[in-house]
């Protein structure tokens, strides 16, 4: 039934962001790159309006684990999205000028705001779905529903792990051909790109649940973060002008670098959820396999 559950909250998603809202994010360049700045004010306030509505419709749609499940709305439309925008690679031969990606670098540092307001407006349809029809079911052990006096701080340092954590992974899961020097590594397939980022968030989110006893939020959170992470220590501007000069655009200086911001976020929420539902089990299991 939880699969049902799961495929029903990511049809609603698929329905209303992916398809009903690719036509006011499609590509708007001649990268083919689903990008924020493609989005109008108008379109912007109206993909708001459809996650707000994805979240709500999908809290139902999952009933009585609509919390937990509903957030999965947005992120599964944004992942159509990912799937059929071009790679980054377009953006980078389209900018081959270091000046050029350096202004470049300087927008998507920024840009996964834009698709974390998305999926944060669809946990919003999730909550207000919540009071108008309060599911009661509880997935963690008694004592973990309690509110923690240092809840901030967990929250932030589930953040900074998952980003360290999913950046690491995605070193090993998401890399393409690396050349023997180890210095740049090839555009990862999308297929990669997919199964990279949804494992190494899910590792992330398993990571922050068992030591941090953060739920999947943070770790989410940390999929938009990790773009502004990597460019600010891995594509510095040196980075950049060397890159240019000596390589084809299909080359980074490392594989998190490779992936665009709405894939990141899109794939990065899918997988914290699940991260947090397999530590949720883990948990379970080791509770009364133990008795």
């Amino acid at each position: 039934m939880m699969r049902l559950r799961i495929a029903a909250a990511a049809a609603v998603g698929i329905a209303l962001i992916g398809l009903l809202g690719w036509n006011l994010t499609g590509p708007c360049e001649p990268s083919g790159v689903v990008r924020a700045s493609c989005v109008g004010p108008g379109g912007a306030a109206i993909l708001v309006i459809l996650a707000l509505a994805a979240g709500f419709i999908a809290y139902f749609a999952a009933w009585p684990y609509g919390r937990e499940v509903g957030i999965l709305a947005v992120p599964f439309g944004l992942g159509l999205w990912s799937i059929r925008t071009a790679p980054m690679a377009a953006l980078m031969q389209l900018n081959p000028r270091p000046e050029q990606r350096h202004a470049l670098l300087a927008v998507l540092k920024f840009e996964p705001l834009f698709w974390l307001a998305l999926i944060t407006a669809g946990y919003a349809g999730v909550l207000i779905a919540r009071q108008i029809a309060p599911s009661r079911v509880c997935t963690d052990h008694p004592s973990d529903c309690k509110i923690r006096i240092n809840k901030n701080l967990q929250v932030i340092l589930a953040v900074v792990a998952s980003v360290l954590v999913a950046h690491v992974c995605l070193s090993v899961l998401a890399t393409d051909v690396r050349l023997p020097d180890n210095k740049v590594v090839g555009q990862p397939s999308i297929g990669q790109i997919v199964f990279g980022v949804i494992v190494s968030f899910a590792i992330a989110a398993f990571v922050a649940r068992k030591f941090l006893g953060v739920d999947y939020i943070a770790p989410a959170i940390g999929a938009s973060a990790i773009t502004a992470f990597v460019i600010m220590f891995y594509v510095r501007p040196t980075v950049v002008e060397a890159l240019s000069k000596n390589w084809p655009g299909v080359f980074f200086s490392t594989s998190s670098a490779a992936i665009l911001p709405v894939q990141m976020a899109a794939f990065g929420a899918i997988g914290a959820v699940a991260g947090y539902w397999l530590a949720v089990r883990f948990e379970w299991w080791r509770r009364h396999e133990s008795q």
